[in-house]
């Protein structure tokens, strides 16, 4: 069995795939794990548009669980930011953070 998240109606898991922003990088090998988010998140009838936690963000349900999908807008060798900036504000321990 998977435990909630402390805060209340919040994610449980958070999702982040890793890539580099911008047009110049689109179809590089950089940005496989931006493809798949985007791939994710239409099966998942989402899309991730919100700009928050240093990327860009969707929630979304799949197979009961609350999942946060990130893909970070930093450059990837600073994806760590975005995705702590996320895990701190649902108070996930790193046991839910999948990148």
């Amino acid at each position: 069995m998977l435990f909630p998240s402390s805060r209340a109606g919040g994610v449980e898991w958070i999702a982040a795939f890793l890539g580099n922003p911008g047009p110049q990088y689109e179809g590089t090998r950089h940005n496989a794990g931006f493809r798949a988010v985007d791939r994710l998140a239409a099966m998942l009838n989402v899309k991730i548009d919100r700009a928050k936690f240093r990327g860009l963000t969707a929630q979304a349900v799949w197979q009961g669980q609350k999942l946060l999908l990130v893909k970070p807008q930093t450059f990837m060798n600073e994806s760590g930011l975005s995705v702590m900036d996320a895990a701190r504000f649902y108070k996930l321990t790193p046991e839910r953070v999948i990148v």
